[in-house]
């Protein structure tokens, strides 16, 4: 690649923008909803709308993520990960087109189908692009723009929504995937991927000219790790891949964060922010009364949201993970069942209108998912795997939280229509509670600790002798014992997350 004066930071950023441009445009399709479904319900709307279908249109998303995240690993192993990329844009751009020409539902499903399947490969696809973009001291700063500018993408939408038509919202959010398009021209492939290749020389080229030259001896280390991994493969090649996963999910190390991680993405799924997300006009207009401008108060949300995310990463980096899941935790249930009180004795007779009540439980609710229910699992699922199952585990942990997304979006509508809002507030509040007992039992402090640690403290005992030979032996994948060293080392001094 040609030499340019261009600092490696610079370039980290540029690599990271390109990718951050499609993770707004997702929050973006994520928080559309609340825009689409108000105006279609208006009685000269176009496009005659039912609570079914409207549920559909905003569950869909969710459900087809599930496709996206299966489709992700084939594509970006074979093809790499700038094709990974170029693939997740290209599909946002026909998606939104799509959406901005609808003239039906059957058509508005369709678009929001397809956002969801770039939602899926682009979820899949961040971490690793940022990843292995970006440097070690630089690498936990620009992973915690991924829950910012999905946090700016749903208020950007709804701020812009809030202005105009859905049909001129959805041609200003196609701004972002097409300008992503843009970048990515102007990015390499990934280092890691042309080094899974064999391609040595183009992989030290690339992973020079991102990071400069003060980094080499990573790079030498992962290409020292990859010849011993290849030979390594030859001589596993004959174990059946199926008893492997059964040794595999039969082992508490793996086993116990699986159930953490379905437990917390519950939490994350409930607690308010995805709802809120896509149904916020509604909500307000059921808490606060149809006087309130509901428009004002989803975007007061959202930038509240921006700002208590900014706040997280000051304070998780500084917090006992388990005081984080509990303190948040609990603010979040308290406050799912002081709403759902508040809106019963409002419908019973209770004459008490001022606004600041209502506007204080919900304000306390967005407090509960910005700092917490929403970042934690995240950060939690970057810990409790170890790193020779992280890659199933993932995946695992992907599938069920988009299952969950899409169970709290299809059945929001119907739950409000049978319970009412305090109703739907109860069953969640309840729902948070025994989810959180759950995770309090299962969760053991993660800060500070290294992933062998961690492990260790999920197996029950530390490993035998034979284990640790089996580890450190070539059959056990040195790629990933290099990627153990490298993240001790990091454990040693956290970075931001």
């Amino acid at each position: 690649m040609e030499q340019t004066n261009i600092t490696p930071f610079v370039k980290q950023c540029f690599v990271t923008a390109a990718v951050g441009l499609n993770i707004i445009g997702f929050g973006c399709a994520v928080g559309f909803p609340a825009v689409l479904l108000p105006q279609l319900k208006e009685t000269d709307s176009s496009i005659p709308l039912t609570t079914e279908s409207g549920s559909w249109i905003a569950a869909i998303l969710a459900l087809s993520m599930l496709a996206g995240n299966l489709m992700t690993p084939p594509i970006v192993d074979r093809l790499g990960r700038k094709a990974g990329h170029y693939a997740l844009t290209v599909i946002f751009l026909i998606s939104w087109y799509i959406t901005i020409m609808a003239t039906s539902v059957e058509a508005l499903i369709i678009g929001r189908m397809m956002l969801g399947i770039a939602g899926g490969l682009l979820t899949t696809l961040r971490s690793i692009l940022i990843g292995e973009y970006t440097s070690p001291r630089n690498r936990g700063a620009f992973l915690t723009t991924i829950s910012l500018t999905q946090a700016f993408g749903i208020f950007f939408v709804h701020l812009i929504g809030s202005l105009l038509s859905w049909q001129k919202t959805a041609l200003i959010c196609i701004f972002f995937p097409f300008a992503s398009l843009v970048m990515i021209m102007y990015t390499p492939e990934s280092p890691s991927w042309l080094l899974t290749k064999g391609r040595y020389d183009e992989c030290r080229r690339v992973f020079r000219w991102l990071r400069g030259m003060d980094e080499d001896e990573e790079l030498e280390d992962m290409i020292k790790a990859r010849l011993a991994f290849e030979q390594a493969i030859i001589k596993d090649h004959g174990v059946n891949w199926y008893a492997k996963l059964l040794r595999i999910v039969r082992k508490r190390e793996f086993y116990k964060p699986i159930m953490i991680m379905i437990h917390s993405n519950i939490i994350m799924q409930f607690s308010g922010g995805t709802t809120m997300a896509a149904y916020s006009t509604v909500i307000i207009i059921l808490l606060m009364g149809s006087n309130a401008n509901a428009h004002f108060w989803m975007v007061f949300l959202d930038t509240q949201r921006i700002i208590c995310n900014t706040i997280a990463v000051y304070i998780i980096n500084r917090t006992r993970r388990r005081m984080m899941v509990l303190t948040t935790g609990v603010l979040a249930v308290a406050s799912h069942f002081a709403i759902a009180i508040y809106v019963y004795c409002r419908n019973h007779g209770w004459e008490y209108d001022a606004i600041w009540l209502p506007a204080l439980l919900i304000n306390l609710q967005y407090l509960a998912v910005a700092v917490g229910t929403v970042p934690m699992p995240q950060v939690i699922g970057g810990e409790v795997f170890p790193l020779e199952y992280r890659s199933i585990g993932g995946t695992i942990s992907l599938a069920t939280g988009g299952g969950v997304m899409f169970l709290a979006l299809k059945t929001f509508p119907e739950l409000i229509d049978k319970t009412g809002l305090h109703g739907t507030y109860t069953i969640y509040g309840g729902i948070l509670l025994v989810n959180l007992i759950i995770v309090l039992m299962l969760l053991p402090e993660t800060m500070g600790k290294t992933l062998q640690q961690i492990e260790d403290e999920f197996r029950g005992r530390p490993l035998r002798i034979e284990e640790l030979e089996e580890k450190q032996s070539l059959q056990s994948n040195p790629v990933e014992i290099f990627k153990r060293k490298m993240s001790e080392r990091r454990c040693s001094s956290p970075a931001l997350l």
